[in-house]
């Protein structure tokens, strides 16, 4: 697999989300999740992604597990601001953090996580008390930088300024491009990485169509709902008869895609079993021409997907700019 930046680290040009592992997406075990993550790491991928969240720590507990017995040694990503409930509320406090990434780190059987995102900012506290927590921690050594989720260009440049930002991570796929109107040009100009996740539309590009998703995060949006559903799925399967044409999954074509947009932009897909991971994984490979892109924005055109990304009950801390 080919090599990018993040941060100080290389590593595979493509990740790993692991929100699934957590069950957000159905059903999963651990015997399961960790031959995906043997996979992964015989692929080249090299860089984890996970969050307290997950599963209220079941992935992160995973990841420990197959850390303690496999003796890798990967660049580990971690999130914390969200506090489950109802309503969900963003929590971005010093003391919250800290106990947060601790709870993490016993989880992950580490003594420090390389990259540690706020999860969602919270408006009403200052930007620098949050980023001064965070440098606290990167002078600890608790974590080797600091990333942010679901923030506006303008966030960045401010957090940037009072200490530099290793990665920022939204969503970014073919139905999700919001972070085209500020965010990877700013990322370029910062040398920040653009963590994308779900950059394979929530398992809406791949080769085999999704059903109407009936429970679970799916459901709840917009986007996998109702009529929104089986237009979004129409237009995707002419995406996906395009992609068969020429040899490759939908999935590899998606990420190439990605990957196409620059050298700071580092996509993370996830997936619950080691036997998906063979849709995607020669996506570094693939060389996308002028023709063969022209003909995926005319397919899949900025803008096509209908229904909003999120539920009203998830959008709590979602910066938006546009």
């Amino acid at each position: 697999m080919k090599i990018r930046k993040l941060g100080r680290h290389d590593v595979g040009a493509i990740g790993f989300g692991a929100m699934s592992f957590g069950g957000m997406f159905g059903p999963t075990d651990e015997a399961t999740s960790l031959r995906t993550l043997d996979a992964a790491w015989d692929a080249g991928i090299t860089h984890f992604d996970t969050a307290n969240i997950y599963g209220m720590g079941v992935s992160e507990a995973v990841i420990g597990n197959w850390l303690k017995t496999r003796g890798h040694s990967p660049v580990i990503a971690t999130k914390a601001a969200i506090v489950d409930g109802t309503p969900r509320r963003i929590d971005n406090s010093e003391c919250y953090l800290r106990a947060e990434l601790e709870a993490s780190l016993k989880r992950l059987g580490r003594d420090h996580v390389e990259l540690f995102y706020i999860h969602r900012r919270e408006a009403e506290r200052p930007l620098e008390e949050v980023i001064g927590t965070l440098s606290r921690l990167i002078e600890e050594g608790k974590i080797g930088g600091y990333g942010l989720s679901e923030i506006s260009p303008s966030t960045l440049r401010l957090a940037h300024a009072v200490h530099p930002c290793m990665a920022v991570q939204n969503e970014y796929s073919l139905w999700s491009r919001q972070p085209e109107l500020g965010l990877i040009q700013a990322c370029a100009e910062l040398g920040t990485t653009l963590v994308a996740f779900s950059p394979l539309a929530r398992g809406m590009l791949g080769d085999t169509p999704l059903p109407l998703p009936t429970d679970g995060f799916r459901a709840r949006n917009p986007r996998f709902t109702g009529d929104a559903f089986k237009r979004n799925s129409a237009k995707i399967e002419a995406f996906r008869q395009s992609c068969r044409s020429q040899g490759q999954s939908t999935a590899a074509i998606s990420l190439a895609w990605l990957l196409h947009k620059g050298d700071h932009v580092l996509p993370i897909p996830g997936t619950r079993s080691a036997a998906h991971l063979a849709e995607w994984l020669m996506a570094t490979e693939i060389q996308l021409s002028p023709e063969t892109i022209a003909e995926i924005e005319r397919l899949l055109p900025a803008g096509f997907a209908e229904g909003d990304r999120y539920g009203d009950h998830q959008l709590t801390g979602v910066e938006r700019y546009c």
